[in-house]
C-alpha cells in the first residue's frame, strides 16, 4: 500500500472541510444577499423602502448570532437609528448599540427566562415606524426560553429539554414538543411584534432542509405542528414528563401554535442565508478543484452513526471506478446515544473511529467528519480524520468507543481537526 497517497488523501479531506467553512462564510452570504439598493433594504427577492421606518430593532439569537449582528448593525448604521438584543454562547464583538445576554446550552435555565423577557419587551415595543430584524440560528431553543404559563417553573423546562435531549425523537419532533409549551417558540415572538411595520427573518440552518419552522424552535415563523400530533409524539416517550407540562399538555385549555393565517405573519418575511446544501455545494465544487469526482449523498441524514458510516462506505464502495478519484460528501448530523460516564469526544469523532474500524486496511480511503460550528461534544476539536491506518496505529480504538472517548485517540494520533469556534452554525 502507498501510504503516501493515503496521507495525501488525509490533508486533502481535511483542505475541503477547511476551505469550505471558508466558502460559507456568513458575511460572505449576507453581503450577497442583505443590502441596500438604491434606498431599498434588498433581502432576497424581497424589497423595503427606507422612508417606511423610522427606526429599526435587530434581536438576534443562536451560535451565529454575533456575525448576524455585527453584519446587520454595520448596514444599519447611518441609515437607521437601531436597538435590540444578541443571545449567543459568547461576545465575540457584538455591536455596542445592542445589549448583549450569555446564553444559556444546551439546556435552558433563568438566564434563558431573562432573554425571553427582554426579547418580548423589544417586540411588543414595535410600532407601525419599526423594521424588526430577526437573526436566527441554531442553539437558540435553550438559550432563549419561558415557559407558556405560570404554573411551568424554570427547572421543569430544563428537565423537559434534557429528556427531550434523550428521547429519540429527532430535532423536529423535538421541536414541536418545545414550541407548544413556550411563550417564545413556534411564532409567537412575530405574534408579539405584531404591530412593526414589517419583520424580516435571516436565517442560519442547522436542521433539515425545508424546516425554517424547526430552527431554534422557529420563535418568528408560523408553526406547522399541531396539539394532536405532540400528543402522538408523547405516547412514544418512556420518560413521564415533568407534572406541570404533563398537565399543560393533557388540558383541552391549551393553545394552538400560530399558523401561516394569524395576521402577524402578514407583513413577516424570512430568508435562508445559509444551509446545509451550501455546505454541500460549497465542497462538490472544492473537490472538483482537486480532481475528485464528487458525489452528495444526504440519505443518512439522523441516523445511528453506525448505520449512516455502512451506508455511506457501501455507496463510496459503488462508486469506486479504475482511474478514479471519487469524494463522497453528506451533510447532516448522525446520532450517538451516550452512557455515562463518557470519555471526551463527540458525535463527529465517534462516527470517524467507527468509521475507521470499517476501512482498516482498505487502501486508498479517508473519512472525516466534523461539525461547521468548529465544535464536537465536550472536546476542543470540531472532528477528527482518519484513514485505513488508523484502527491499527490507534490506542484501544475499541475501548474507546465503548468509553465515548474518541477525542483522546484523534488528539493522540495528531488527527483531530481543530478550528475553534467558527461562528457559523450548519450541520456537520
Amino acid at each position: 500500500m502507498d501510504t503516501r497517497t493515503v496521507a495525501t488523501l488525509k490533508e486533502q479531506a481535511k483542505q475541503i472541510y477547511l476551505r469550505t467553512l471558508e466558502a460559507a462564510r456568513l458575511d460572505t452570504h449576507l453581503a450577497k444577499q442583505v443590502r441596500w439598493v438604491d434606498g431599498m433594504l434588498q433581502v432576497g427577492e424581497h424589497s423595503f423602502p427606507l422612508e417606511l421606518y423610522r427606526r429599526a430593532v435587530i434581536i438576534a439569537l443562536g451560535k451565529a448570532a454575533v456575525p448576524m449582528a455585527v453584519y446587520s448593525a454595520d448596514l444599519l448604521r447611518g441609515y437607521l437609528p437601531f436597538t435590540g438584543l444578541v443571545l449567543a454562547p459568547e461576545n465575540s464583538g457584538a455591536p455596542a448599540e445592542l445589549t448583549f445576554l450569555r446564553g444559556s446550552h444546551p439546556f435552558p435555565d433563568d438566564s434563558s427566562r431573562r432573554a425571553a423577557e427582554l426579547a418580548l419587551e423589544l417586540a411588543r415595543e414595535a410600532d407601525g415606524e419599526t423594521l424588526v430584524l430577526w437573526l436566527i440560528s441554531g442553539g437558540a431553543s435553550a438559550m432563549m426560553e419561558m415557559p407558556l404559563v405560570p404554573d411551568i417553573s424554570m427547572d421543569e423546562m430544563a428537565a423537559f429539554h434534557r429528556m427531550l435531549v434523550h428521547s429519540g425523537l429527532n430535532i423536529a419532533e423535538m421541536n414541536a414538543l418545545r414550541k407548544h409549551v413556550s411563550a417564545v417558540k413556534g411564532g409567537r415572538l412575530a405574534v408579539a411584534a405584531a404591530n412593526a411595520a414589517t419583520q424580516v427573518t435571516l436565517l442560519v440552518s442547522d436542521v433539515p432542509e425545508g424546516r425554517p419552522d424547526v430552527i431554534a424552535s422557529g420563535p418568528t415563523i408560523p408553526d406547522g405542528s399541531t396539539i394532536t400530533y405532540c400528543r402522538v409524539l408523547l405516547s412514544r416517550l418512556k420518560e413521564p414528563l415533568p407534572p406541570a407540562i404533563a398537565e399543560l399538555f393533557a388540558s383541552l385549555e391549551l393553545p394552538e401554535t400560530p399558523k401561516q393565517n394569524d395576521p402577524a405573519f402578514a407583513r413577516a418575511f424570512y430568508l435562508e442565508v445559509l444551509s446545509s446544501s451550501t455546505l454541500c455545494t460549497e465542497a462538490a465544487a472544492i473537490a472538483r478543484d482537486l480532481g475528485f469526482e464528487a458525489v452528495v449523498d444526504n440519505g443518512c441524514d439522523e441516523w445511528l452513526y453506525d448505520k449512516a458510516a455502512v451506508y455511506l462506505l457501501y455507496k463510496l464502495a459503488r462508486l469506486r471506478q479504475p482511474g478514479k478519484r471519487i469524494a463522497l460528501i453528506s451533510a447532516g448530523e448522525v446520532s450517538v446515544p451516550v452512557s455515562e460516564p463518557a470519555g471526551t469526544g463527540g458525535r463527529n469523532q465517534h462516527f470517524a473511529l467507527y468509521a475507521a474500524q470499517l476501512i482498516d486496511g482498505m487502501a486508498n480511503t479517508a473519512v472525516l467528519s466534523a461539525g461547521s460550528d468548529g465544535l464536537d461534544g465536550n472536546s476542543p476539536a470540531a472532528g477528527a480524520v482518519a484513514d485505513s491506518d488508523t484502527w491499527e496505529h490507534a490506542t484501544d480504538p475499541a475501548g474507546a468507543l465503548e468509553r465515548f472517548d474518541s477525542g483522546t485517540v484523534f488528539a493522540d494520533l495528531g488527527d483531530s481537526i481543530v478550528t475553534g469556534p467558527t461562528g457559523n452554525n450548519l450541520r456537520d
